[in-house]
């Protein structure tokens, strides 16, 4: 976690796409958390708008891209491989073909938005051949809205914090100056007030 954190520091755009692929790979990186972070990077002047957004869209029609060629390739026999066994089982495969079959690029464009069934979609998609046009078409379009509902999310917290900052170091300076004001107040008040005692004293002679 700590080589992870370091790569997003010094180098964030290539960082993102990395986490993208490791997180295809069966790693712990949710795609989800993964535009948050751009997202919140982008509000915090880390990484500039468009190159985030180059490399998080790319990012994801590569990985996904990748899957289904898996299937595509490798076709119900990937569900004996002990890596994809941990993604999909054969039951399991069985019955996201059929769901496919009957509605097509609509499974893939929805599919990408419910958590644990993305991979799984892309996969299977592979497996019953169809066509990539059509799968990148409804993997695309599918992808910008996850990237403006979760990196927008991401960009109105970064905001929200730099808000938050920005807000405290005003109330200490209005704070500061309020007490300095008070303690100015002070001292005049007592200055005074030895005055008018040393004033009210009668004079020896």
């Amino acid at each position: 976690m700590i080589e992870e954190t370091l790569l997003i520091q010094q180098l964030p755009n290539l960082g993102l796409f990395i986490l993208l692929v490791l997180g295809t790979l069966g790693l712990p990186f949710p795609e989800d958390a993964i535009l948050i972070l751009a997202g919140f990077l982008v509000a915090n002047e880390t990484i500039s708008p468009l190159p985030a957004f180059l490399t998080v869209y790319s990012g994801l029609l590569v990985t996904d891209f990748l899957l289904y060629s898996f299937g595509k390739k490798y076709g119900r026999r990937l569900v004996e491989h002990r890596r994809f066994q941990k993604i999909i089982s054969p039951e399991r495969l069985l019955k996201i073909e059929e769901k496919l079959k009957k509605s097509g690029v609509l499974a893939v464009f929805f599919g990408r938005h419910l958590f644990g069934v993305r991979a799984q979609i892309f996969l299977a998609a592979g497996v019953i051949k169809m066509p990539y046009k059509k799968f990148l078409i409804a993997d695309g379009t599918s992808a910008l809205l996850a990237m403006a509902l979760w990196g927008g999310l991401g960009f109105v917290g970064g905001n929200s914090i730099q808000l938050l900052r920005r807000d405290i170091i005003t109330i200490e300076q209005i704070a500061t100056a309020v007490l300095a004001t008070m303690a100015g107040s002070v001292l005049i008040f007592r200055y005074l007030r030895k005055r008018r005692t040393i004033s009210g004293k009668p004079s020896m002679r």
